[in-house]
Parts: C-alpha cells; sequence; structure tokens
C-alpha cells in the first residue's frame, strides 16, 4: 500500500481541524466528529489547545482511501507558531491550503502560499464553508488568482452557495484553466498555440504533473463541517499528489520533526523516514549539527515503535511514534545530514519570566529549559535576579506557555512585556592574557589567554584552542569553556554576544594548588577584555514587507514607511492599485500595521516575515 503524508494549513479559523476530522470520520478512522467548539477533536490533544480552540502543536493522525494511506499532518494556523509549520513541511509529500469561503485569503494564507511554492511542495486548495451566510465562489476564485497564484484551475463548483443546501460537483477545466496550465506546462502551451487542441487525457496527464511539481494548484470547494466536497478533495490528493520513491541508498535515512512529552518525564520523537527500514529494539544513530558546524551523535535503541497506521517495522515513507532514544531534538537526523529543510528566521521577540512564589525559580527554570530541549527555536538562558530569558515569535505564544507551565508543571509565571531583541556582534579582533597568581590582589591560581574575533553570521557561539591538547587538566579546559559561553550572554551593551569565535591562546595551571573555580573565576574578566578591545556592535531585527495599497493611498503610505524607517526596493503596479515592498525595523512593524487600515480606508493588505538582522541606527 503506497502512503501519502500530506498537510493541512492554513490561515487561523479556517477549519483545519475541522477538516481533519472529516477526514478521519468518513474513512472509520474515528466513530464521531469531534468538535473545536466542544474541545474534543482527535488532533488537538493537549488541554490548552482544546481550551483555545487553536491547533499549537502538530499532530499526525491516518486513514486509508483508494488502496493509499493518508497520513495527515494538522499544523498550527497562528502565526506565532510558523515554527511548527517549518517543521511539518519539511516532511509532508503534498498538502491542503485550505481558505474560508467567506473570509477569503487572508494574510497568513499569502505567508503560506509563498513558502509553498518557494518549496515546490504539491499543493491542492480547498476552499471550506462553502455552505455559510456570506460564502463567495467565482469572486473568490479571482482573489486567489490575484492574490496567491493565477497557476489554479477549479476542478469542482457549486450551487446554492452560501445556504444550508450548498452542493459540489466536479465540473472540466475550463478554458481560462487551461490558459493557466499552458503558461506552466510547454506542451500544453503547443497544443493550444498550434494544434491540434489538447484531449482531456492530455490536459489531465499535465494537470497531475504541474500539481506534482509544485508549479499548479488545483481547487476544490466544499465543507469540512457538512462534508460537501470531501470525496472529491480526496480524490485528488491521491490521483495528482505523486508518492514519493525510496532512493534505494541502504540503510535508513529520516528526520525527527516533533518531540512530545508524555506522563512520567518519558519523551517520544515522531520520525519520518524517507529511505530504508527501523525495527524494534534497533540501536540507532541520529546526527544534529552544532553550533560550531561539526555533527553531532545521539545513540540510543527504538524500545517504542509505533508506525502510524500500520503495525510492524517502520518502512521508506511513513512516518512512526519513537522512544528510548534519550535526548532526541526536533531536527535530528537519520543516517546522515542533509539541508532539505526550510530555514525560518529565529524568534524575535525578548521576555523576562519570573516565578511568582520564590521556591519555584529553579523548577521554573528546569521546565523551560526541558520546553526549549523540545523546540530549538525557543530559547531559554538565565538571567538577573532568579529571572530566566525567553525567546518567542509572539504574544499568543507567550500565553500558551504561561498555560503550559501552570497546567503542566505546577509552577505560576509572570512574563514581562515583550520586547524586539537586540544583538551583539564583535567588531573585530582583540585578546588578552593575565597569568598566575596575582590580578588585582585577587589571588587566581591559573594562567588564561583568549583571543575574540567575528564568527560567520549565524554560527553562534565557537569556542577552540591553539593551546596543546591535555596542556590542562580535562575538568580546568571545560570549566573555561563553559564560562565564555556564559559571559557572553551579556556584553558591553548588555545584550547577548552571538557570532563569536573565541580561541583559548594560552594556559596555565599550579598542581596540586588550581581548582576550576579559579578558571571561572579568571575567564570573565579575560574574556571582557578581549571583547572590549574587539569592539561590538549592536544589531537589530529586520522585517520583509509586502503592502499592497490602493493607488490614492501609495503617498500617504509611503510617508508612514519613511517615518518607520523603512528601505523600499519596489514600487510595483497591481491590480488594485499598488504593490510596495522592502525592509524595516521589527520594531516599527507593528505601528506600520496599525496605521495601514486608517490610511488604507480598510482596503490595504499587509505581509511581513524576519529577514534577518542589521546595525542598529
Amino acid at each position: 500500500m503506497h502512503t501519502l503524508n500530506i498537510g493541512i494549513l492554513a490561515h487561523v479559523d479556517a477549519g483545519k481541524t475541522s477538516l481533519t476530522e472529516r477526514l478521519l470520520f468518513d474513512h472509520g478512522a474515528i466513530d464521531r466528529l469531534g468538535s473545536v467548539d466542544a474541545g474534543d477533536t482527535r488532533t488537538d490533544d493537549g488541554a490548552i489547545e482544546r481550551r483555545r480552540g487553536i491547533t499549537v502543536r502538530s499532530a499526525v493522525a491516518s486513514f486509508t482511501a483508494h488502496g493509499t494511506q493518508i497520513n495527515l499532518i494538522d499544523t498550527p494556523g497562528h502565526c506565532d507558531f510558523i515554527a511548527e509549520v517549518e517543521r511539518a513541511l519539511e516532511v509532508l509529500d503534498g498538502a491542503v491550503l485550505l481558505l474560508s469561503a467567506v473570509e477569503g485569503v487572508q494574510a497568513q494564507t499569502r505567508v503560506l502560499m509563498r513558502t509553498l511554492k518557494r518549496l515546490r511542495l504539491p499543493t491542492l486548495v480547498f476552499v471550506n464553508k462553502i455552505d455559510r451566510t456570506g460564502a463567495r465562489t467565482d469572486a473568490l476564485l479571482s482573489d486567489v488568482r490575484r492574490r496567491l497564484t493565477p497557476h489554479i484551475a477549479p476542478l469542482t463548483s457549486v450551487t446554492g452557495a452560501g445556504t444550508a443546501q450548498a452542493a459540489v460537483r466536479p465540473c472540466p477545466l475550463d478554458e481560462q484553466a487551461v490558459e493557466a496550465l499552458a503558461d506552466v506546462d510547454s506542451e500544453v502551451l503547443a497544443a493550444v498555440v498550434d494544434g491540434p487542441a489538447p484531449t482531456s487525457g492530455q490536459l489531465r496527464a499535465a494537470l497531475a504533473a504541474r500539481t506534482g511539481d509544485g508549479s499548479f494548484h488545483p481547487v476544490f470547494f466544499g465543507s469540512a463541517l457538512g462534508g460537501q466536497g470531501v470525496p472529491e478533495l480526496v480524490r485528488g490528493i491521491v490521483d495528482l499528489v505523486p508518492v514519493p520513491e525510496p532512493s534505494g541508498a541502504g540503510g535508513p535515512r529520516g528526520t525527527v520533526f516533533a518531540v512530545r512529552p508524555g506522563p512520567g518525564g518519558e519523551r517520544t520523537a515522531y520520525l519520518r523516514l524517507y529511505d530504508g527500514e527501523v525495527r524494534p529494539r534497533q540501536r540507532l544513530t541520529f546526527l544534529r549539527r552544532a553550533a560550531d558546524g561539526r555533527a553531532r551523535e545521539v545513540r540510543g535503541r527504538a524500545n517504542r515503535l509505533t508506525v502510524t497506521g500500520r503495525t510492524g517495522a517502520l518502512t521508506a515513507g511513513n512516518i512512526a511514534a519513537l522512544g528510548g532514544v534519550p535526548g532526541l531534538r526536533v531536527g535530528d537526523r537519520l543516517g546522515e545530514l542533509t539541508e532539505r529543510a526550510p530555514q525560518f528566521a529565529p524568534p524575535t521577540l525578548e521576555t523576562v519570566v519570573r516565578a511568582r512564589r520564590p521556591e519555584q525559580a529553579a523548577p521554573l527554570r528546569a521546565a523551560l529549559l526541558a520546553l526549549a530541549d523540545q523546540d530549538p527555536l525557543l530559547h531559554a538562558r538565565p538571567a538577573e535576579a532568579g529571572q530566566t530569558a525567553l525567546l518567542l515569535y509572539g504574544e499568543v505564544q507567550m500565553e500558551v506557555l504561561a498555560a503550559t507551565l501552570a497546567e503542566d508543571f505546577g509552577i505560576e509565571a509572570d512574563f514581562a512585556p515583550g520586547r524586539v531583541r537586540t544583538l551583539e556582534r564583535p567588531a573585530g579582533t582583540g585578546q588578552a592574557c593575565e597569568e598566575m597568581p596575582w590580578l588585582d590582589n585577587t589571588r587566581y591560581w591559573a594562567t588564561v589567554g583568549l583571543r575574540v574575533e567575528p564568527g560567520p553570521p549565524g554560527s553562534g557561539g565557537v569556542f577552540t584552542h591553539e593551546t596543546e591538547l591535555g596542556a590542562l587538566p580535562r575538568a580546568f579546559h571545560q570549566a573555561i569553556e563553559d564560562t565564555v559561553h556564559a559571559t557572553m550572554s551579556a556584553g558591553p551593551h548588555g545584550r547577548e554576544v552571538t557570532d563569536y569565535r573565541v580561541t583559548l591562546i594560552r594556559s596555565g595551571f599550579c598542581s596540586p594548588v588550581s581548582t576550576a573555580r579559579d578558571f571561572r573565576g579568571l575567564t570573565p574578566i579575560v574574556l571582557r577584555r578581549a571583547l572590549q578591545r574587539a569592539g561590538t556592535r549592536l544589531y537589530e531585527p529586520y522585517h520583509a514587507f509586502e503592502a499592497e495599497v490602493p493607488p490614492d493611498a501609495l503617498a500617504a503610505v509611503g510617508a508612514q514607511l519613511a517615518v518607520c524607517e523603512a528601505d523600499v526596493e519596489e514600487t510595483a503596479p497591481a491590480p488594485a492599485g499598488w504593490v510596495i515592498r522592502g525592509e524595516l525595523p521589527a520594531r516599527r512593524t507593528r505601528e506600520v500595521e496599525l496605521r495601514l487600515p486608517g490610511l488604507t480606508h480598510g482596503e490595504g493588505v499587509w505581509w511581513s516575515r524576519p529577514s534577518g538582522d542589521r546595525p542598529a541606527r
């Protein structure tokens, strides 16, 4: 039996979880339909997800249709959880992008479609809620062509849209759809231009081929709650999304895309396998890329192996819940390290967390570190007065994290208002050295010499040495390395230092007097002196933006962007006015978003995403 791993993606409240419930129910995987409002859905299995009615973590469910096993990955829709969406995209064979027939194309829908098109992931569009008052069909297709992609073809049509009697029926490719297909398929273009006209068989083959390479997007109408149009969508998934073929390269090859905690502290990792086979109790070696660029190994035995929708061994193309390999993290690779995963910019919102009860300060830090171990994009580090600093994507993520701490760990925590994170990077090279035993009237039985220099962008912090290996006892060497990274949490400007390379250039000790404490005390003094000589520069995060504005609002929006320090890269005509593209500081993004509706009489559309950082002005 073939297997397809399909992601369901959409803007929040478009109906992703409801569609998942409908697919599972219609194909016998569950015996009743769950409801988001009632909080009894299959995939939103966390108490927080049930209470808030949003998906926070990717979930996997399975059903069989037309001789194919379809594994559904129901992903978050809220932009604060875009990292979860990114991790799900890596393991997908295809995607279903949901739109509401009432609300239409939303800002997050456009963000998702941009990502799907960049990855050339086979994507079908499902227009949900056709039975709701205000549902649109033809007008919505025009919006999709204008705001998402012109390369679409409706494969179903709707009668009675906007009423409880709404019905769906298959429809052939019309002239507009054939022209759109000709834009991306040379054979169809030749047939349209030179004749004879392409046959229905040729069009179906071209539709499957271009959907398979991600350049064309079939559209289906329906209702997740009422069930209309869902059988046609399933048929489209089976017929139009290609089943990946294993490369036959040899051993097992896969990736961990989710890690879930369980009762008693055990953790379950979700593994997508691309090649080979994994059997229960098999010894496995996972690889991850460390900050210094070297590969790190994580070894263990698959004591628990539950294959989604099947029994027995995990084979290529399938997903399994894996237990028994301690220390696994999202992004760990089985078999080999690749660069297949799309890379989203790191979170830019920084907050400080404090336990309401002082005696819970240590448990709070341990809980946050445990959560960060499950999620590599959740960064936690010690802060002043027993507090912990966190990096997040947004306020909703902060609220969910607070609820998780209270419900899963029994810790009541207060979050400081989020602020945009700025960083320091070394501006040049500097070095310092102190010899034992005297320094500023303080005795340290240690000699430490350090050189600080800039590292490659995105490298984080790297510690290395030029001294002879074994010149120091291992405990002393480790004390220097750990203290270097801890000291870099606050540079001369009070911000975290990143993308640095610190080299140990001189060392010495006096046996048996020297202790690791001497090296932990001396290293910060030497490092700060070297960092001061190297100099640092502040960097702030930027967002790439795109604004669609009506013709009469171009001047006003342009002036507002200039006030907010935006660098406008392009102003181009669009069907409904103008499109402005560029970059601006992340700290000004919210200001533009709030002012845009008033400047454009409610007709402006704003889209932005993290795009790296620049020197602070």
